[in-house]
């Protein structure tokens, strides 16, 4: 698919983050008697949005794919989901590399099964060279999870008798974060038209622009994600700062 002519390709986000929501409802309109058969066509969509993403010129794209809360499903959900992930990364390890993409992980990906860990490793490795564009799968993640792991990290410096800055500064504090040196996303979309963010990079996303639609996620496609860059596009950020157009 063609690159929409209404994009500004010079304005481009660097970073866009997805909450992809609506896999279970999205089973349950087509009368699918299990959820995880949203999960298995909404493959599809994030082939769309990886490839979407690498061709607009985004450099970083982070999917929220796992939540810790998401152990809290069904456990025939969850270990589906599981297999899922394995076959997944498996099968889409020769497109990443085809089409120049890193893979990196963000979350306590030591609670997972260990042939996940084991495949995710394994493309990680294989694509860490790669330059156009970083994929990261956010996997047993949560923000609230990030910011008491950068709290633990900054309490371990103490007790090794780290020296440290008398007072620390934000820059400090985000530094100690998992996501660390990863930009902050100046785009998130949310899928299924629920507005909340769900725990979702808290800190990253002090200033982030939200785009939420109603698509569920397994129809989600490179239209919708322009749309939500064209959208992007048209805002001010200000930053917390006065609008330029009331200085006119």
């Amino acid at each position: 698919m063609a690159i929409n002519e209404r994009l500004d390709l010079n304005n481009i986000p660097r970073h866009i983050a997805i909450i992809m929501d609506g896999n279970g409802r999205w089973a349950k309109q087509k009368g699918l008697a299990a959820r995880i058969l949203g999960h298995r066509h909404a493959i599809n969509a994030v082939r769309e949005a990886v490839e979407g993403c690498a061709e607009a010129g985004v450099q970083y794209l982070t999917l929220y794919a796992f939540s810790t809360e998401n152990w809290g499903r069904p456990k025939e959900e969850v270990m589906g989901l599981m297999e899922l992930l394995v076959q997944t990364i498996r099968q889409e390890t020769a497109t990443l590399l085809k089409n120049d993409i890193k893979l990196e992980s963000l979350g306590d990906i030591s609670a997972l099964p260990v042939r996940c860990q084991r495949e995710l490793a394994e493309t990680m490795e294989k694509t860490k060279n790669n330059r156009k564009m970083t994929l990261v799968l956010a996997l047993n993640y949560s923000g609230r999870w990030e910011i008491t792991e950068a709290a633990n990290r900054l309490k371990n410096k103490i007790m090794q008798g780290e020296k440290l800055p008398d007072t620390l500064t934000e820059d400090d504090f985000a530094a100690l974060l998992p996501s660390y040196p990863m930009p902050d996303p100046e785009l998130l979309i949310r899928t299924s038209g629920e507005m909340r963010i769900s725990n979702f990079l808290l800190w990253e996303i002090a200033y982030t622009e939200l785009y939420i639609t109603p698509v569920l996620w397994p129809d989600f496609n490179r239209e919708i994600l322009h749309e939500a860059i064209i959208s992007y596009q048209s805002r001010e950020r200000r930053f917390g700062k006065v609008s330029a157009s009331t200085h006119n």
